[in-house]
């Protein structure tokens, strides 16, 4: 139960010795993969089927960040979509719905189950380093419009769909990955700007979140939105009514690494509703946080309990999408992208603009 709380990071191309005993021993929850990882079609399928083989009660979520733009993971021929930003400029949504079905239609041959995209954050404040063009707008409502059709398109091309990031990034001036960012915006400013395009994911039940390491005084004066039990249970919990799954944003990242021990910061992503920990690179750290989380479970029922919820909430979308592995796993695969044609997607909206 405790290891399907963890993603983590693999270090190269294929699993070490280490990885295969270590990830077979805790039956982690999930993978998530980066540039790193990803060499070429037939290897890309190979690690993730070593991952899927891993075996365990549940098949393991193996995730990506492949937004399009500059956040894109996978290398030639996969398809390098456009950002955000770029899409939303053509100011035609049904292309956030192919953009998205063709972006699932890749992933689901590379072996890959889920995606952290869309990004929801609205991108309100031009200084922000972080978002800029991954955002869909600096209006709430063409964020909606164009995150809704992207969604659709992922979730109908079998590839669980990740909003990001909860409460929003959207009015940050500091990067989380070197700084904790905080955002001084009034509640009423908050609800009016950062918050729609999250509200209505989740009256549209998305699968599932990601949290923001960023301080907003207004929902919380002591903790980070990560490690908020007020913004995480309280707010999207719920007010928001939102019972998806919840995952960290990395808590490698020196938001949270430079100014909680990785114990404390665990503990407290559990009890603030925190469904899965997303640990990207260091092994270590996910493997303290684990062993630190089953001693807090032995001594105290609630945050046992809390557990159980968890994992009940993981189980369930993983029984939901997470049925075969999907991986094309023959030399065809380089040749199927290519007969897919998105390249002639991608053109189509250059030339829209």
């Amino acid at each position: 139960m405790i290891g399907q709380l963890f993603m983590v990071g693999v270090k190269a191309e294929t699993l070490s010795a280490e990885e295969l005993s270590v990830f077979k021993d805790l039956a982690l929850g999930g993978f998530i993969l980066f540039k790193h990882n990803l060499i070429e079609p037939e290897q890309i399928v190979a690690l993730c089927r070593s991952l899927w083989d891993l075996g365990g009660e549940h098949p393991p979520f193996i995730a990506i960040d492949q937004e399009g733009g500059r956040v894109h993971r996978l290398p030639t021929p996969f398809s390098h979509f456009p950002a955000a930003a770029w899409l939303a400029s053509a100011q035609r949504p049904h292309l956030a719905y192919q953009i998205g079905r063709a972006t699932a239609a890749e992933l689901t041959m590379a072996g890959i189950n889920l995606n952290f995209a869309p990004v929801l954050d609205v991108g309100s404040n031009p200084q922000n380093p972080i978002i800029g063009d991954r955002s869909f707008g600096g209006d709430p409502q063409q964020v909606i419009r164009f995150s809704e059709e992207t969604i659709a398109g992922l979730r109908n091309g079998g590839i669980i769909p990740c909003g990001k990031h909860f409460p929003g990034y959207g009015d940050t001036v500091q990067d989380p990955h070197w700084v904790l960012p905080v955002v001084k915006r009034p509640l009423a400013e908050l609800h009016a700007l950062e918050l729609p395009p999250f509200v209505h994911a989740c009256r549209r039940n998305i699968e599932s979140l990601m949290t923001a390491h960023v301080s907003y005084g207004a929902l919380d004066a002591q903790w980070p939105a990560t490690l908020s039990r007020k913004i995480v249970t309280g707010l999207l919990r719920r007010q928001l009514g939102y019972d998806g799954v919840v995952f960290s944003d990395d808590l490698e990242m020196k938001a949270i690494s430079d100014n909680y021990r990785d114990e404390q910061a665990a503990a407290l992503c559990v009890r603030a509703g925190v469904d899965v920990l997303l640990y990207g690179h260091e092994l270590g750290k996910a493997l303290r946080a684990f062993e630190f989380i089953a001693s807090e479970a032995t001594r105290d029922s609630d945050f046992r309990m809390q557990l159980e919820t968890s994992y009940h909430r993981t189980a369930k979308l993983k029984g939901r999408f997470l049925k075969t592995f999907t991986g094309v796993m023959n030399k065809s695969l380089e040749l199927r992208l290519v007969r897919l044609g998105h390249q002639r997607l991608v053109d189509a909206i250059y030339g829209n603009l």
